[in-house]
């Protein structure tokens, strides 16, 4: 029998209480829809508001690349370290086990490889797809000041369209070429331009003089792009600098998988995110379970 049937009546009201109404824990989200929100928390780590992604889509325009030539073998044992994972479609299908609970970023551009204008690209993926894999997020390449910088800013803003439609977050990449100043200037005319334009969050690279204030012209989350492979300490000083001075997170592809002991890295970079420990108490853990590996 239903208890309206019954007539019994409910009680514990709490009357005395308000009702809580919390705010999404991430930089620029609240107005978000749950969906959103949810897919975000499976990115950043609600308990540190922070993220460790592991970037593996570098095959999409350079092709097999030193440390991603088995992925299956290379990769997959790391996947338990990071909290986020940035790939094609492609190398998710084939290679991810699909009971993998992390974060999945995907890499939805391309279109040119590394013989040729990398800023001409194209959508390369259709929302569908992303939808029935589930992704937490799409990402896309912009490049502020290239050849081809408004029709990637399209790309973008048709991807944040879409994404609002289904409920999937946009990671707008700003990406440098190799004619391109890389400054905090720079930096935060493009981080704005993707904000502006409806990206949920922001990849950029690090930069000694001014990240602070890249960070804080963003009014979404910044995510610190790891770039190319450093000595150890090094990498863990950036990434502890970033996240300092303001970054949500790092996504780190070549500091981890071209590392000695990537699964060593991994974790070390994971407690100077979301426990800001000191790059050279980091350099120790790493060095300690490099050994105890070996």
């Amino acid at each position: 029998m239903a208890e309206w049937e019954s007539g019994k009546e409910a009680k514990n009201f709490h009357v005395d209480i308000p009702y809580e109404n919390r705010p999404f824990f991430l930089k620029g989200a609240n107005a978000l829809d749950w969906g959103m929100q949810n897919r975000l928390a499976r990115v950043f780590r609600p308990d540190s508001g922070r993220a460790v992604m592991l970037a593996i889509d570098h095959g999409y325009f350079q092709g097999p690349t030193t440390g991603l030539e088995r992925c299956d073998l290379n990769i997959v044992p790391l996947l338990p370290l990071c909290d986020a994972l940035m790939l094609t479609r492609g190398m998710l299908r084939t290679t991810i086990p699909s009971s993998f609970t992390g974060g999945i970023v995907l890499r939805a551009s391309g279109g040119s490889s590394i013989l040729k204008e990398l800023s001409d690209e194209q959508i390369a993926v259709d929302i569908d797809d992303a939808c029935r894999l589930d992704v937490a997020a799409i990402t896309v390449q912009v490049f502020i000041g290239g050849k081809f910088e408004s029709q990637s800013i399209h790309n973008m803003t048709r991807l944040v369209d879409l994404g609002y439609r289904y409920g999937i977050p946009v990671l707008a990449v700003t990406a440098v070429g190799k004619d391109m100043v890389r400054d905090a200037r720079y930096f935060r005319l493009a981080c704005r331009i993707c904000a502006e334009l409806g990206a949920q969050f922001v990849k950029t690279y690090y930069v000694e003089t001014g990240f602070d204030t890249v960070v804080a012209s963003c009014p979404v989350p910044i995510v610190m792009a790891g770039g190319k492979k450093l000595p150890e300490i090094d990498a863990l000083t950036m990434a502890a600098n970033a996240i300092e001075q303001g970054a949500s997170g790092v996504d780190m592809g070549r500091n981890i998988f071209q590392s000695d002991a990537p699964a060593a890295m991994l974790q070390a970079v994971r407690k100077v995110v979301h426990e800001k420990m000191p790059p050279r108490e980091a350099l120790d853990l790493y060095r300690s379970l490099k050994e105890k590996k070996r």
